[in-house]
């Protein structure tokens, strides 16, 4: 029977203190604001960072999806170098001639292209002129397959375009409805830098790939591009290199490798003055760079938290000692010193929980402005969230217990006497 009265004291005492916690916060509106924005901000800044950054992450991870597993790039240096060391900055650029002689001698690989872009802002047909830059790109026969470039009308860049370097081009959709739109464009002639190149084709509707719109740009052959728009000296190709399967991708890596230190002239003792990379060391390189961001942000929001739980403690001090006297009447009409704890320990969690849940809700609107900004399907970090409100538990708890034990040790006649 008494356990029976216990619980049901219990229970009665829990609901009497939340909705007492409720109704302080009510009357103290500016205080219980100010108190809210300290945690607000604090799990603000955590969960709007990681939103961001798992947005980012599956944007990122979706494009390299649609790239393909079995593909790597050998470049000149790192794919994520966020600072050129003097290493990367004394290597010999990739040429075409480099791409050339690799892909005479690499038996293993499925495909192979050279990457080479450059930026123009002079380019018109008649009458009609661009307004902004494009990026022009030098193709080679795989090129539109490594950039998942379909064409929807017209024809694709051969052997021969490359062979003979003609001056053709294949323009992008968003192109053709500037320079052509109430032309039929294959057959065209536009100007380049004052080139003539003869449009024999037009890639299908793409979007943006990395942030970078895949429909406002130009492809002409490799060869061509090396004769007007490439500088030896200043520029240099990044090389794709397609495996036939996943299972065949070390080996057609071993290959390249030794390949190319043969062509780069390089001895056995000496390192690789080039990089060889896939999709799994990018989401790799990429993962180990958002890690130390996540890392930075935590210390962060812990740093805000603690000020902010600092100031949850303060203001419960002053609320104990606003309402000494109530403290006092509810002693003297029976409550103990249990119903006095949980009704400030009470006060405390709910500022934090709705502080907490303010945050979350601002996090989670403005780390999605990424996902805005790269078209891409807004993230809920569900995790993190949960780690939010469990670390606002903390903090309402850890920091409330103290002015909720002072309030339970007032002694009751000394609490009746008091007056402001």
């Amino acid at each position: 029977m008494n356990k029976n009265k216990k619980k049901s004291h219990l229970k009665n005492t829990i609901k009497e203190s939340f909705r007492m916690s409720l109704e302080a916060i009510k009357d103290n509106k500016l205080r219980s604001i100010l108190t809210l924005i300290g945690i607000a901000i604090g799990v603000f800044s955590v969960v709007g960072v990681m939103t961001a950054i798992k947005t980012l992450e599956n944007h990122v991870n979706s494009q390299l999806d649609i790239l393909g597993s079995n593909k790597m790039w050998v470049m000149k240096e790192p794919a994520l170098s966020f600072q050129r060391s003097k290493e990367y900055w004394k290597r010999k650029n990739i040429t075409y001639k480099d791409y050339l002689d690799l892909e005479k001698l690499a038996k293993t690989p499925h495909s192979m292209s050279a990457e080479m872009a450059t930026y123009e802002d002079d380019i018109s047909y008649k009458d009609k002129e661009l307004s902004k830059e494009i990026k022009i790109y030098g193709a080679t026969f795989w090129s539109l397959r490594h950039h998942q470039f379909l064409i929807d009308y017209g024809r694709s860049i051969t052997d021969d375009d490359i062979r003979f370097n003609r001056k053709v081009v294949i323009i992008g959709p968003d192109i053709a409805d500037i320079l052509f739109p109430y032309e039929y464009p294959i057959g065209k002639k536009i100007k380049m830098e004052g080139i003539e190149h003869l449009v024999i084709g037009v890639t299908g509707k793409k979007g943006e790939m990395f942030g970078e719109n895949q429909d406002y740009m130009a492809l002409i052959p490799a060869s061509t591009f090396t004769q007007y728009y490439w500088d030896e000296d200043e520029s240099n190709v990044e090389i794709v290199i397609e495996a036939k399967s996943q299972e065949e991708l070390r080996k057609t890596r071993d290959e390249i490798i030794g390949h190319f230190r043969v062509i780069r002239k390089l001895k056995p003792s000496e390192k690789n003055n080039f990089e060889l990379v896939n999709n799994k060391e990018l989401a790799e390189q990429i993962d180990g760079f958002t890690g130390g961001i996540k890392l930075f942000a935590g210390a962060v929001s812990v740093i805000a938290l603690l000020v902010a739980g600092i100031g949850i403690m303060n203001i419960m001090l002053v609320s104990v000692s606003d309402r000494i006297k109530e403290i006092g009447i509810r002693k003297a009409i029976g409550a103990n010193r249990i119903d006095i704890l949980i009704q400030f320990l009470m006060e405390s969690f709910f500022l934090c929980q709705f502080g907490g849940i303010i945050g979350i809700i601002l996090g989670v609107l403005v780390g999605n402005l990424i996902g805005f900004v790269l078209n891409v399907s807004p993230v809920i970090p569900v995790d993190w969230a949960f780690y939010g409100l469990f670390i606002c538990s903390i903090i309402g708890i850890g920091f409330g217990i103290y002015p909720a034990w002072h309030a339970a040790n007032l002694d009751p006649i000394n609490s009746l006497r008091y007056d402001k």
